[in-house]
């Protein structure tokens, strides 16, 4: 589990997590160079689906996808990590403080192993995902 204040309301925050052009303004962390975000298709409602494909200029792409289980706009996502076996399901809530947002982001895995596995990998890169959310809240004038 992890919180973080956002100093923009939730409407704001949950867009920014919701619209693939927003999305995809923050969420590969800039200091994985050589790696891009080549495609980012997210429909975002209970029952959607989404993937997302990263690659390095070439023919080989690596892809994260799954299901949306519940999304409540403005309040809450839940989604699936369905490219294997140990994947997460996924919770982020937005969370309305004084015209800000408290954002709740909460995976659980299948095993201990699966939890350790992404503890040294994906998990590493979520505080910096996290700045450059806050950065493009900003921008947007939140």
């Amino acid at each position: 589990m992890i919180t973080r204040i956002f100093d923009a309301p939730p409407s704001m925050v949950y867009r920014a997590w919701s619209q693939p052009e927003l999305f995809q303004r923050w969420w590969l962390p800039k200091s994985v160079s050589g790696i891009s975000l080549v495609s980012c298709e997210m429909d975002v409602r209970t029952g959607g689906k989404y993937r997302l494909e990263f690659g390095t200029g070439g023919s080989d792409t690596m892809a994260f996808y799954g299901k949306y289980l519940e999304v409540v706009p403005n309040e809450r996502i839940v989604w699936t990590n369905d490219e294997g076996e140990e994947g997460a399901v996924t919770t982020v809530t937005f969370e309305e403080q004084d015209g800000k947002t408290l954002l709740h982001f909460h995976e659980v895995y299948p095993s201990r192993e699966a939890l350790e596995d992404a503890i040294e990998g994906s998990a590493v890169a979520l505080p910096e995902q996290l700045d450059q959310l806050d950065e493009l809240l900003a921008s947007m004038g939140g």
